[in-house]
């Protein structure tokens, strides 16, 4: 028989493939368990440790001890099976966070770091390696899908005229020509904007987009057209679009790493505003794809300070403040026409 510095719980035993539960105790010697009911008799299961399965502690759900030939032992006490295999060197990872909070903090602050880590300084160093190796079929592809969404989701077809549409991408393509690409590489569409308004945009491959909203903000000035359309193209020769691309992937990716699996909701949430992210950019690319457009407009003998003029139309027309920023990852309006009136005039003959 059994001696009691041997047993190490009470509890049901359940024989194999039966839903019958016998009073009885687990016994434990060296690295072998056995059950033996609490009538008497020989053991009803024996198990060597390595063989048996143990589950994992979880609060204070029962705990349930497989043995090779199908039965099953189950008990309420937990800390007498913890007793014993930690005096065999065995330990419930699950219940050890749960018992010990600072830890478990100390690993959500870890996560949280190294996914801020990531974000800041991996996802950026990829997204520009990224840019070096991807070939032009690709960006084709990235600017097709983009598109694709957003006029499921956002545009609508164009109400312009023709002859509307063929003056703007006559004065387009005189500019486009001055280019790094030239004005082959691009193509210009015109959607109605919906929600997005008066607005225009870049995708990596070359692809422009204008609202017809932005055409009637301009009033039919086509230098502030052609203006903003050459800032466009400075977003595609600096590769500003295929970036925010990368950074918008990336971060959902990272999402999706942090969170699991978000469902088919949470996916098409995250791929639609990775197409949304693409269209916003830096203070940096926004400087940058303004004084481009200024370097095209003085080229093709047009004014240079169109797109500064652009962002006056907005002041006036939608009632933004000259002093605060139109986006806030954009520079304020008055400080971008300011930096572009100045830089016109560098470039302009005598500099005036």
């Amino acid at each position: 028989m059994a001696s009691d510095d041997r047993r190490i719980t009470s509890g049901r035993w359940h024989p194999p493939r039966s839903s019958r539960a016998e009073v009885a105790d687990l016994f434990g010697e060296g690295q072998t368990l056995f059950v033996r009911l609490d009538a008497g008799g020989d053991p009803v299961a024996v198990g060597d440790l390595k063989r048996v399965e143990v589950s994992t502690r979880i609060g204070r759900v029962p705990r349930r001890i497989g043995f090779p030939d199908g039965s099953m032992f189950e008990t309420d006490d937990n800390d007498a099976v913890d007793t014993w295999l930690k005096r065999l060197g065995r330990t419930g990872f699950i219940h050890e966070l749960e018992r010990f909070h600072p830890r478990l903090l100390g690993i959500v602050a870890a996560i949280v770091l190294l996914s801020v880590g990531i974000y800041r300084y991996a996802v950026p160093a990829l997204v520009e390696v990224a840019v070096l190796v991807t070939p032009p079929a690709v960006t084709g592809w990235m600017a097709s899908g983009t598109l694709l969404s957003l006029d499921k989701a956002v545009f609508s077809p164009s109400d312009l005229p023709e002859e509307k549409k063929n003056e703007i991408r006559s004065a387009f393509n005189q500019v486009a020509a001055f280019s790094a690409r030239g004005a082959s590489a691009y193509n210009l569409n015109f959607r109605k904007g919906g929600v997005i308004g008066p607005n225009a945009f870049a995708l990596p491959d070359g692809t422009l987009v204008i609202t017809d909203e932005l055409v009637t903000l301009t009033e039919g000035d086509l230098d502030m057209i052609v203006g903003v359309l050459a800032h466009e193209i400075g977003h595609v020769e600096r590769d500003h679009s295929l970036r925010q691309l990368y950074r918008a992937a990336g971060t959902a990716g990272l999402i999706m790493l942090i969170a699991g699996d978000v469902g088919s909701a949470g996916e098409d949430i995250l791929t639609n505003g990775a197409a949304l992210v693409a269209l916003s950019y830096s203070r940096d690319a926004e400087s940058e794809a303004d004084r481009i457009s200024v370097e095209l407009m003085t080229k093709a003998g047009r004014d240079p300070r169109a797109i500064g003029r652009f962002f006056a139309r907005l002041e006036e027309k939608l009632g933004i403040d000259s002093e605060s920023s139109f986006i806030s990852t954009h520079p304020g309006t008055a400080e971008r026409r300011q930096a572009i009136d100045d830089y016109a005039k560098k470039l302009m003959p005598g500099g005036s």
